[in-house]
């Protein structure tokens, strides 16, 4: 086994670990901290596949923005150290089956995915060509996933935004 082999299972057990734990935990903000730590351990796959650019999006995007959000609306809210309900049975066992069946869903369409093996030289990775080819409106060009992450951001503020906003209780 050498060191990229290790590295993977051991970033591939930081995302997984981090992952689960976000999603069981009872206090929001370890949740909001497992999914820092899941969401680096992404980055750090993406590092190891030599993909600095991506890596680096990926952790100015999601841990730098989204992550950051939530955990400011997480400290904005008057229950931020007390622990979250626990769900409704009902609710996680839906949970459970849409989970389940979303990764089967997935498995399903990568399997009938036919990869096609491309000689087609790579671009240079400079910033001018990552650049252009980003905001292009080509065929090959990434102007759309651009925009979808832009909204991403704003659906993230405004959630974070609502959260936020403090209820009124009646005495």
């Amino acid at each position: 086994m050498n060191v990229a082999t290790i590295l993977f299972y051991l970033l591939s057990a930081v995302i997984l670990g981090g992952g689960l734990l976000a999603v069981t935990s009872r206090k929001i903000f370890r949740s909001a901290v497992f999914l820092l730590f899941s969401l680096i351990g992404i980055a750090g796959l993406y590092f190891l596949l030599e993909y600095e650019f991506i890596a680096a999006v990926q952790i100015v995007v999601y841990v730098g923005g989204i992550v950051v959000l939530i955990i400011f609306s997480i400290f904005l809210t008057h229950g931020s150290g007390g622990d979250m309900e626990k769900p409704v049975l009902i609710r996680a066992v839906f949970s459970g089956l849409a989970a389940i069946l979303g990764c089967a869903l997935t498995y399903l369409f990568i399997k009938e995915q036919v990869f096609i093996k491309s000689n087609a030289a790579a671009i240079e990775p400079s910033a001018n060509n990552i650049g252009s080819q980003m905001l292009s409106t080509t065929e090959h060009g990434y102007i759309l996933p651009f925009e979808v992450v832009s909204m991403l951001l704003l659906a993230a503020l405004i959630g974070c935004i609502v959260i936020a906003m403090k209820v009124k209780t009646e005495k």
